[in-house]
């Protein structure tokens, strides 16, 4: 009897297997992918943590990586794009907000998604650059946002458009070059422009439809208005209290333009917040204030955007001071109580340790040698910094050196549990601050003259220059340097004990997570800014970087390596002859000291050398100088509208042109026999020595040229 009855539940096995759906019988034999095979969201999970399980390479075999393929670009701009892998496709943003999708395993195109930003809006609205960070994956559809304010999401699989939502208003002066986060069935989204007469928000979109759930501002309104915070009109009314005089007329500033993270374990959505506007504190709120939520990491509700905390870093901030670096949480043992915190350090060289869902700040230690912004912190009252009077260029009307200066920007930080340290490049510089009310750059309001220099001398910083650091969250204290390393790369840690980054001119490294030796290095052809991921295919690991920058020699690509990759990328090509056209000097030097003004304030974000806009001429060297018609036809006429280079008739008319033309021909004289390495232009420029009285390691500029 149990014969028979095991071999009729046989048959009806056999039977009921034969009948499951074919589709769902196929899906039954395709395995799940192995824990941290896949790298789904910017940072590679809502920790933002840039780590992965993954130890097939590791640092006893990571002198065997090859290159597997290699994929070219033709797009010019910055490359700050990290890609994210999921379902054997690879996904990565270019310049004006393009997406490509491939095989990850073997490079193949499987299609290229183009929103069609207009290129005018290069000098129009744009801070900084023409960047995009990349996109998150969910449910089937890549997000990401676009230069001209959108929030887009196309299909995963075809790359074809499933919606689009607009998040800036299209007569506003914002951008979006962030990455998009994921959680809760919601994408969250911040912009850029608060140098632009705007108001900062943190918005939320319904992940399925694009219809916004919430916006949470970062600055008061009009207070005749009345309370306008979206989230909580409380909110707002308590921080229109620390703010004085007219400031929503320039807008306030606080653009969360990167540094978002979503927190599940507290359902938090944590963000930092961007600097204000003016930059001189006291030109944007006369007679004092914080200025809340500026300069702050803020966190609010994931599902009603319900302000929860803050913690202000920079007080009444002067200095282009951002927050917006960012943010990763982990659980640590901090005096013998494990804690859920969230970890950043910002421009302003202090690393932050806070309770995630309290914001209570456990501790704040300076990364860098030395800062004269602040005097210390008060302990008592949740670390809030000591300002140092000295420091306030606005009030006092003196100028200021101020340090440190761009300690850490956007670029990506990672976090190793098995050795409890963070890998972050540091740079250790200062800059020089001179307020003068109403000073813009081109339309930005900026609030100081970027032309002009302090009265004081520079500060001689011991030990000025850029580094990778493993710093230690728990001990606050630097585990060890790399010197190889630098400021503006990305990081990413594996648990083969390696930390990953670009590293001096155009090397992409592998480092020990451990000691920080180095074990792999290998010419990228151009710069490795964004931060790299791996993933898994087939057993076999991948780790994928891109490299690029706006006048790359060797080409802007995509670089996927693996162990014994035996793929060549072509000789770097030499770089072409630059070739001086000016004329002789002209102008008187009433004309030519205009020409420098105008050239400061419309000119130099896009074509200084340091400032990267979307790989624009470097004017010194160009033919146009020759003839002031066609210098006309370019800067009133608009002949080069369709590359990005728009009219100025409306800011400049034919002798201001003239006066420009003149200028910059002194320059070109200057270089005609003897060239510098970058363009020593008005406000700074690439290759300059930074103030501290050290040579700077990478471009020292004013902040306007390097986010947003």
């Amino acid at each position: 009897m149990r014969r028979l009855l095991s071999a009729c539940l046989s048959a009806l096995l056999v039977v009921c297997c034969f009948n499951v759906p074919q589709a769902l019988a196929a899906k039954a034999t395709v395995p799940p992918p192995a824990p941290g095979a896949e790298w789904t969201l910017h940072g590679g999970g809502t920790s933002e943590q840039r780590y992965s399980p993954l130890k097939q390479i590791n640092a006893d075999n990571a002198a065997k990586l090859g290159l597997a393929w290699y994929s070219d670009f033709t797009e010019k701009g910055q490359w700050q794009s990290t890609p994210v892998m999921v379902d054997g496709r690879l996904y990565v943003t270019t310049p004006w907000s393009k997406v490509y999708a491939y095989n990850a395993a073997t490079g193949a195109l499987l299609w290229k998604y183009d929103p069609k930003v207009p290129r005018e809006i290069a000098a129009t609205r744009l801070c900084c650059n023409n960047s995009n960070r990349g996109v998150s994956f969910y449910n089937g559809k890549v997000y990401f946002g676009t230069l001209d304010g959108r929030l887009v999401a196309v299909d995963a699989k075809k790359g074809k458009l499933v919606w689009e939502t607009r998040v800036t208003n299209i007569k506003d002066d914002m951008s979006i070059t962030g990455a998009p986060r994921i959680g809760n069935g919601m994408v969250y989204i911040g912009q850029g422009g608060g140098e632009y007469f705007q108001r900062g928000y943190m918005a939320a979109f319904d992940a399925q439809t694009g219809k916004q759930r919430w916006k949470f501002f970062v600055a008061p309104g009009d207070p005749s208005k009345g309370p306008d915070g979206v989230a909580s009109d409380s909110v707002m009314e308590m921080a229109a209290k620390t703010w004085s005089g007219e400031w929503w007329k320039t807008g306030g500033g606080g653009s969360p333009w990167d540094g978002i993270l979503y927190d599940p374990q507290t359902n938090l959505v944590i963000f930092g917040t961007g600097n204000g506007a003016p930059w001189p504190a006291e030109d944007r709120s006369p007679g004092g204030g914080d200025n809340l939520f500026i300069a702050s990491i803020v966190a609010v509700d994931a599902t009603t955007g319900q302000y929860r905390w803050h913690y202000q870093t920079v007080p009444a901030e002067n200095y282009d001071f951002d927050n917006t670096s960012p943010l990763t949480t982990a659980d640590l043992v901090i005096n013998g109580e494990k804690k859920h915190v969230v970890m950043q350090l910002p421009k302003n060289g202090v690393f932050y340790v806070i309770e995630a869902a309290t914001g209570k700040v456990l501790s704040a230690q300076l990364a860098v040698p030395f800062a004269n912004w602040l005097t210390g912190f008060d302990k008592a009252n949740n670390f809030k910094p000591i300002l140092n009077p000295d420091a306030n260029y606005g009030k006092t009307r003196k100028g200021w050196y101020v340090v440190p200066f761009q300690t850490h920007v956007w670029y990506p930080q990672s976090f190793n549990p098995n050795t409890g340290l963070m890998y972050v490049g540091v740079r250790y510089a200062s800059y020089g601050f001179v307020a003068e009310l109403g000073a813009k750059m081109g339309n930005q309001l900026l609030g100081i003259n970027i032309s002009k220099k302090p009265d004081m001398a520079p500060l001689a910083l011991d030990g000025a220059g850029q580094w990778l650091t493993a710093w230690d969250p728990v001990t606050q204290k630097e585990v060890w340097r790399a010197k190889e390393g630098v400021a503006n790369s990305g990081t990413m840690t594996t648990a083969g004990n390696l930390v990953f980054q670009g590293t001096g001119r155009n090397s992409f490294t592998a480092f020990r997570a451990d000691n920080g030796d180095k074990v792999w290095s290998v010419d990228a052809g151009a710069s490795v800014a964004a931060g790299s991921i791996t993933y898994e295919i087939g057993g076999v690991q991948y780790v994928a970087a891109l490299a690029g920058q706006p006048r790359a020699a060797g080409g802007n690509r995509l670089l996927v390596y693996k162990l014994g990759g035996t793929t060549v990328l072509p000789p770097t090509p030499p770089p072409a002859p630059l070739v001086v056209y000016a004329p002789q000097n002209f102008g008187d030097a009433a004309t030519v000291a205009h020409g420098k003004e105008l050239y400061t304030q419309n000119c130099s974000l896009c074509h200084d050398g340091g400032r990267g806009m979307g790989g624009f001429p470097d004017l010194r060297y160009s033919a146009l100088l020759q003839s002031d018609v066609a210098f006309k036809t370019v800067v009133i006429d608009g002949a080069l509208t369709e590359n990005g280079m728009l009219s100025f008739a409306k800011t400049l008319n034919l002798k201001d042109a003239e006066a420009i033309r003149a200028y910059v021909t002194t320059l070109a004289n200057e270089v005609r026999n003897s060239p510098p390495p970058a363009f020593g232009g008005p406000g700074g420029g690439g290759g300059a020595a930074a103030a501290g009285g050290a040579p700077a390691l990478a471009p020292v500029v004013p902040q306007t040229g390097m986010h947003q």
